[in-house]
């Protein structure tokens, strides 16, 4: 295996995986509407709106884990499609709802499918691409995710001129389109004898000590994460800025997120270990948000976001190799799933914490308050990361530098 310097092409599937997920998220612009869709079309006040939203939410938590369960039972592939479908239907039935009663049955199942898909995709990454690679492709992941999203909201504003109803119709489309493009061209699961031997080895996730480490820190990070995907706009109009210019920054983030995936593959970047990046990823992260906490204007906002967009450069995709190094064989999918939960309750927690702090103390303390955040991940995490490698089943070296090709091969 080449090392990531001599950026050796990763595997058809996963270049194929990233492809249709992008396709995807390319139509996945309708959730941002689910709120609206319930109070115009079928005359929800803005409090029952926001608890279908919230329903829809806490549905996600348990949608993650059967889909880890199913991948490591049924096959990747098989969950993928059952994943993309089953949110195909669920968006279908939104959009063809007469009432505001299915229209919340139909929200709520949404959610149960909506996460279905994302660790079978996370361990078909894991188990066709080498543990030095792991991170690339993890990153290349979530920048494709990221560029299709940028696309979305374009296709957003001009479809939704027409008919709210309609995104929830052409995000079912993708979707279908998705899982087709998944079952013709992925390579089929295993036989099931085969994955039946590797499940024999047992596995409890929940009883794992270093995933729950690894869970713990992933919360953390994903309600400071999410504060900036829903309470920037809220600090920008209180700052008296336009709430429409947290568009801009996000797109800044996903530009530099992109164009700063050739770092990754320059060897003192590739080399450095799980600690040394997750220390300075997290360090860029409380940097750009105490430069938030100060900023006055769209400047500064933007230089801000450059900063700890960098941070998170460093950041994406790594936790979720390392979690796939914990991971016996056989039970990546339940591994992977249980550490995504992370972000099920930090979408619960990150409004609610959000929306007090900027209450309370304002932007320059819910923005400092993140900082905080950030560098107690960045002083606990190198512990953390070597409770986990010492714990590890025989794969210590990868779980010690995780960006690095393993020692043994």
């Amino acid at each position: 295996m080449e090392s990531a310097q001599g950026g050796k092409a990763l595997p058809r599937t996963v270049r194929l995986l990233i492809a249709a997920r992008a396709v995807n998220r390319l139509g996945a612009f309708s959730l941002s509407f689910l709120t609206v869709l319930t109070t115009t079309n079928f005359g929800a006040s803005a409090a029952v709106a926001g608890y279908i939203s919230a329903a829809f939410g806490l549905a996600t938590i348990p949608s993650r884990l059967i889909g880890g369960r199913l991948a490591d039972h049924v096959g990747t592939r098989r969950t993928i499609v059952i994943g993309l479908t089953g949110c195909a239907l669920a968006q279908l039935g939104l959009a063809l709802s007469s009432g505001l009663v299915s229209a919340a049955c139909f929200a709520v199942l949404l959610g149960l499918a909506f996460e279905i898909y994302e660790p079978p995709s996370q361990a078909m990454i894991a188990d066709v691409v080498a543990p030095s690679e792991q991170v690339r492709a993890y990153s290349l992941l979530n920048v494709a995710l990221a560029v299709a999203g940028m696309g979305a909201g374009l296709l957003a504003t001009g479809v939704g001129r027409w008919d709210l109803r309609w995104l929830f119709a052409l995000d079912a489309v993708t979707c279908l389109f998705c899982a087709l493009i998944v079952h013709l061209v992925l390579p089929a699961d295993r036989p099931a004898a085969k994955a039946a031997a590797e499940r024999a080895v047992s596995a409890a996730p929940w009883r794992d000590p270093s995933l729950l480490v690894m869970l713990a820190a992933g919360t953390l990070f994903a309600v400071v994460y999410l504060q900036l995907m829903a309470m920037l706009p809220l600090s920008l109009e209180l700052r008296g800025l336009q709430p429409a210019d947290a568009g801009l920054l996000f797109t800044t983030s996903a530009l530099t997120i992109t164009s700063g995936q050739p770092l990754l593959q320059l060897s003192r970047v590739a080399s450095i270990s799980a600690s040394a990046a997750f220390i300075s990823g997290y360090l860029l992260l409380a940097l750009g948000l105490a430069w938030y906490a100060l900023a006055h204007n769209l400047v500064a906002y933007i230089a801000a976001t450059i900063v700890w967009s960098v941070g998170d450069l460093l950041l994406v995709g790594r936790a979720y190799a390392f979690v796939a190094g914990l991971a016996p064989t056989g039970a990546k999918g339940r591994y992977l799933a249980v550490y995504g939960t992370s972000w099920g309750i930090g979408g619960i927690v990150a409004p609610l914490t959000g929306t007090q702090l900027l209450e309370h103390v304002g932007p320059t303390g819910l923005w400092c308050a993140a900082s905080l955040a950030c560098l107690v991940l960045a002083a606990l995490h190198p512990a953390w990361i070597r409770t986990a490698s010492d714990r590890a089943r025989g794969e210590t070296p990868f779980l010690d530098q995780a960006a690095d090709p393993p020692a043994t091969g």
